[in-house]
């Protein structure tokens, strides 16, 4: 998937625009434009009226978070389990099931 991601961002000469904190920024602003959906409706409302759009929102999302990952060289699906490890460490389940708060 970063591969094409990738491919997609050098056919087009754009690699030079992206650096660490544009692609953080982007991150933010795509994230804001996945909250905008939601802006307004009740979720329930959003998810079933706006699928496709809240979708293409978090592709865009996500791309961004691939190609800053494949920018710092890290492998996000490592990343990913070492963050949930150290979720279940702060977050263990006998204090956290069904708590909506931190613990």
């Amino acid at each position: 998937m970063t591969s094409l991601i990738n491919d997609f961002r050098d056919e087009r000469n754009w690699r030079q625009f992206h650096n660490a904190k544009d692609l953080a920024l982007s991150i933010s602003l795509e994230a804001s434009e996945l909250l905008e959906v939601f802006q307004w409706r009740t979720s329930e409302s959003a998810v079933s009226e706006h699928r496709n759009e809240l979708l293409e929102e978090l592709a865009d999302v996500t791309i961004y978070c691939l190609q800053l990952a494949s920018d710092l060289d890290a492998n996000l699906g490592q990343e990913i389990v070492r963050k949930v490890i150290k979720n279940g460490e702060k977050y263990p389940v006998e204090k956290s099931r069904g708590v909506a708060r931190d613990c």
